[in-house]
């Protein structure tokens, strides 16, 4: 925008990045109960969704004050416990949020213009999101997968990151050569290896991508599970050929670089 200093944008950016990441949080933590993913808490309210009831502490119910509620700050202020009853903050809501921050920096760096814009943060949020569920649940919601792969060929339509032709052929591609993979997979091993929830995942990224981003995507992926497997074995964790790993985090970091260095 003319006459609007680069930085202040990029501040601006960054706080919607922090306050999406804030709602990453809350989809991370509700979502997989409200799609029927986990098994619910036995005192779930008899209205929850992610918008109700109030955020409140999960051991005690106490409602959160609002500046406890501030991205960041609230875990600060808070010391990382709940003021009413001491229980320990869960560490991903203040990370989550701190990711949520980095990609507005990042959605603004490399975006040209403002729907570039808010389609890199959607994405970038979205697989912020799905990487948070995944580890900590082993699944990759559809409710998200699913309508990132439809926001991912729409922006293609346009083509505001790549051509429709790009896109479509990265999404077909992305899912296609995942489910082949995870369908030789269980055909070797007699079990699952792949989910098609990955498939999906990276089927989404695909449109987002195209085609030539894809390799990639998967090499990060590979190697960033890899090194955080390795850490894990170094700290006396064991690892065989039996280990479950959610992959979907591992893929969503190749997705986020890829999307922004490609």
């Amino acid at each position: 925008m003319t006459g609007v200093p680069e930085s202040f944008l990029v501040l601006v950016a960054g706080l919607l990045g922090l306050f999406g990441g804030s709602f990453v949080t809350v989809v991370v933590h509700r979502g997989p109960t409200i799609w029927g993913l986990v098994e619910p808490p036995k005192a779930l309210p008899a209205r929850y969704s992610l918008a109700l009831p109030r955020s409140h502490c999960p051991a005690c119910g106490e409602t959160i004050r609002i500046p406890h509620l501030i991205p960041l700050v609230g875990y600060l202020l808070a010391n990382g416990k709940c003021k009413h009853c001491g229980a320990v903050i869960p560490v991903r809501y203040p990370l989550i949020e701190g990711l949520g921050l980095l990609a507005g920096v990042a959605a603004a760096l490399t975006a040209g213009n403002a729907l570039a814009f808010a389609g890199s943060l959607l994405f970038l949020l979205a697989l912020l999101a799905l990487g948070a569920i995944d580890w900590e649940t082993g699944y990759l919601p559809d409710r998200i997968t699913l309508p990132l792969l439809v926001l991912g060929l729409g922006f293609g339509a346009g083509s505001v990151f790549v051509p429709f032709i790009d896109s479509a052929l990265g999404a077909a591609i992305g899912y296609a050569a995942f489910a082949a993979l995870a369908a030789g997979y269980k055909a070797l091993r007699g079990h699952e290896g792949l989910g098609h929830g990955d498939a999906k995942l990276l089927g989404a990224m695909g449109a987002f991508t195209g085609p030539y981003a894809l390799p990639g995507i998967i090499l990060i992926g590979s190697l960033f599970a890899l090194l955080v497997i390795g850490i894990g074995a170094l700290r006396g964790k064991s690892v065989n050929a039996q280990t479950e790993i959610h992959f979907g985090p591992f893929l969503a970091v190749g997705g986020a670089v890829m999307f922004l260095v490609f």
